[in-house]
This record gives structure tokens, C-alpha cells and sequence, in this order.
């Protein structure tokens, strides 16, 4: 069942009374502000504008600039010394220049360690892209589900008013007690409340979605796409084994093994000693110039030292990495369990809604309605009905919401779109 025209048609109706209650130029700014998205515009707006997503993309080029930091080649030292000799106390001159040259291995080391932090950095962007794509398609579609909520709270408010007026003709006909008449305009009272109390359910959606997008809270959004229950799931199999090869945690810890490896492969490596070179030119008057060198290394006399600290500490980090990867991989597998099958319930509820419930509740709402107005049913019974029917369509907004969530979660669990969750799909996400 498309609804696309009834949320468009709870928009306006929602949208223009509260622009007429405020001033022209708010309004107009109001105007300027409006941004009419699809779902999948909406999306792209957040990946693009979103900004937890700036701050992501900032700590990856820092990483970036720490793998240059980790193989960049040392500075060399200049130094310069002036001495006093002899009696007549003449003065020399000693210029000095100094160079560490770190073992070639470590240069390596270094650069795959950092670069295994690159990666992760970049594994973990992909996933906040993810978590921001899941929860802009949520809040879209809760504003969705609060313009749906208008669209049923004005056709309930109007069938309300036209039963007062219908109620009223019998009583002056005589045919009603002036209780139903009291007992309609009540009815319509408590129709008109429930539309006010919309309206802040609205608000507060779009001001959600609009943190999403990077936009002022206050600017509006016309959400043009519809709710209407999702495609059939993929198999549960296929999206369990998709998820393990595209799940960016599992390729962000799978990074960090690998950089904890080269980490304790350097830190092994402390008998390789750093060579340090010097080069010094002594000045003297009337003495002919002299030159001096140099050359250290660092001798690792109290091994143990290095074997119970540095050495010790990497290969119970690579320990403990492995442990929080087949941990991490069951969590994923939980997950993909446990969202399907929320996923599975929604949509099964939500066609339950669609096909069984909300056709019979309308249809016993008509029944009673054209019963009362040939005189064969009673007020209270039409008043039942209308409030049967609107509750079913509460349910079924709910429910559409619900389902498309799911969904929403469901590809966040996999990590890829479900359309592209199958098992030869194994290419870069």
C-alpha cells in the first residue's frame, strides 16, 4: 500500500498553519531553509555534511602524518666548541657534526606499525559511515512515521467533526439523545488534542534528522519518499558469512594483529644497536687544521631487561588482540542473528497489519457509521469504531517504521546493502 500522497499531504497540512503563526520574515527564512530529501539524499547528506564524520576524516589524516613521523630519516647535530690553550691562551675552534643511523630493519618495522594505525583509522571511518548511514535512514523514517501519525490524526479529526454534524441533525430530528451529541463533540475535542501533541513529535524528529545532515536544528525538511514494508530478507546463512568478510571492526582489529606483530618483531630486534656517527674539525691559529671522527653503538649488557618489558608487553598485546578477534567475530555473528530476526518479526508484523487487521477495522468502521446514519446503531458504537480504526493505523505507521529500521540495522550488521549480501561478494567495501 503506497502512502506517498498521504505523507505529503500531512507535510503541508502540518507545515503551513505553523508558518502562518509566524512572522513574514520568519516565514520566508523558514522558506529558504526547506530542503526536500529522498531517503537515500538524505544518506548521502549525512556521509557528506555529517560532523562526527569530519572529526573521523581529521584523526585518519593525522595517522597519515604519524607514518611519516615513524620513517622519517633523524635530523643530523651540528655543534661548535671553542677552546683556550697554551700560555698565550690562544683560541681554537672544534665544528662538530653528528648523525644516528637506526638499524635499516627498524625503518620498516616502524613504517608497517604505523601503518597498520592508518588502517585502522580508516576501518573505523567506514564504520561510523555505516552507523550514520543506519541512523539517518532511521530518522527519516521516524519523521516519516510522525508525518503518517498527522495524516491519520487529520482524517480521524474530520471524520470526527462530520459524525458532531451528523449527530446533531438526528438530535434536532430527534432521532439522537443529546448525550451522543456530547459524547461526539468530546470525541473531536480529544481528536484535535491528539493532532496538537503531533506536532511536537514532528518537531522533534526533523530537528534529529537535521543534527544527522549538519543543518540548524530549526530548518526544515520534507521528507518525498514513502514508508511501505521492505523486500524479502536475503537468506540468514549468506549474510552471516558476508558480515565476516565486510564487517570494518573485523579489518580494523585484523589491522592492529598485523602492526602488533611487526611491534614485537621491533622490540625484539633491541640487540640490532643504532649506529651514531660523528665528524669534528679543529681550528687552531698557526696550527694546521686536524680532523677527528667517531662512531657508537648501544650495547644491550642487561638483555633480560628488554625480554620482561618492551618484548614481553608486545607479544601479550598480540595475545590479547587475538582473543578480542574471535570475540569480536562471535559478536558479529550475534548480531547478524539477532537483528535478522527482528528484522524477520517487523516485516511479518507489518504485512499482518497491512493485509488483515487495518482492512478489517476499516471496514467495521463503515458498517457502523452507515448503521448510525440509518438509525440502527448507537453513537458509542461508531465512536468505537473510529477509535479501532485509528489504533490500527497507529499500528501500521509503527510497524512500517519498525520494519525499515530493521532493515536499516540489518545492512549495519552485515556491512554492505542487503541487495549486495551475497556470498561471492567479497570485493572491497
Amino acid at each position: 500500500m503506497k502512502i506517498r500522497w498521504r505523507v505529503l499531504l500531512a507535510s503541508l497540512a502540518g507545515v503551513l498553519p505553523a508558518l502562518a503563526a509566524d512572522a513574514p520574515t520568519v516565514l520566508a527564512q523558514s522558506r529558504a531553509d526547506t530542503l526536500a530529501l529522498t531517503r537515500s539524499a538524505a544518506v548521502d547528506t549525512a556521509l557528506a555534511r555529517n560532523p562526527a564524520l569530519a572529526v573521523a576524516r581529521e584523526q585518519i589524516a593525522q595517522a597519515r602524518a604519524r607514518v611519516v613521523q615513524a620513517t622519517a630519516f633523524p635530523d643530523p647535530s651540528v655543534s661548535a666548541a671553542t677552546t683556550l690553550s697554551g700560555p698565550a691562551s690562544s683560541v681554537g675552534t672544534t665544528l662538530g657534526l653528528g648523525l644516528t643511523l637506526p638499524f635499516p630493519q627498524k625503518f620498516h618495522l616502524q613504517g608497517v606499525v604505523s601503518g597498520a594505525d592508518l588502517k585502522a583509522a580508516e576501518f573505523a571511518y567506514q564504520q561510523l559511515r555505516q552507523q550514520t548511514a543506519s541512523q539517518t535512514a532511521q530518522a527519516y523514517d521516524a519523521l516519516l512515521v510522525a508525518l503518517l501519525h498527522r495524516a491519520d490524526l487529520t482524517e480521524s479529526r474530520a471524520l470526527a467533526l462530520d459524525f458532531v454534524q451528523k449527530t446533531e441533525a438526528r438530535f434536532e430530528g430527534g432521532t439522537a439523545a443529546k448525550l451522543d451529541v456530547l459524547k461526539a463533540k468530546v470525541d473531536a475535542a480529544a481528536a484535535e488534542n491528539a493532532l496538537i501533541a503531533n506536532q511536537r513529535d514532528v518537531g522533534n524528529a526533523g530537528a534529529t534528522l537535521n543534527r544527522l545532515l549538519g543543518r540548524p536544528l530549526g530548518s526544515m525538511v520534507v521528507a518525498s519518499d514513502s514508508l511501505d514494508v521492505p523486500p524479502e530478507l536475503p537468506g540468514l546463512d549468506q549474510l552471516l558469512a558476508r558480515a565476516q568478510a565486510a564487517r570494518p571492526e573485523l579489518h580494523g582489529l585484523e589491522s592492529q594483529r598485523a602492526g602488533a606483530q611487526a611491534a614485537s618483531t621491533l622490540a625484539s630486534q633491541y640487540w640490532m644497536p643504532d649506529l651514531s656517527l660523528g665528524l669534528s674539525k679543529n681550528i687552531f691559529p698557526d696550527t694546521p687544521n686536524s680532523y677527528s671522527g667517531s662512531i657508537g653503538f648501544t650495547v644491550p649488557l642487561f638483555f633480560w631487561n628488554h625480554q620482561r618489558g618492551e618484548v614481553a608487553e608486545s607479544r601479550h598485546h598480540e595475545r590479547e588482540l587475538d582473543a578480542a578477534y574471535r570475540d569480536l567475530s562471535a559478536q558479529v555473528d550475534q548480531e547478524v542473528r539477532l537483528t535478522y530476526a527482528t528484522a524477520a518479526t517487523a516485516f511479518e508484523q507489518a504485512r499482518y497489519i497491512r493485509d488483515e487487521l487495518l482492512p478489517e477495522a476499516r471496514r467495521a468502521y463503515d458498517v457502523a457509521r452507515v448503521s448510525y446514519a440509518l438509525g440502527g446503531s448507537s453513537a458509542l458504537e461508531v465512536l468505537d469504531a473510529r477509535r479501532t480504526l485509528l489504533d490500527a493505523e497507529r499500528q501500521y505507521a509503527d510497524a512500517l517504521g519498525a520494519a525499515n529500521d530493521a532493515r536499516a540495522e540489518l545492512e549495519r550488521s552485515v556491512g554492505v546493502p542487503l541487495e549486495t549480501a551475497s556470498p561471492g561478494d567479497t570485493h572491497d567495501h
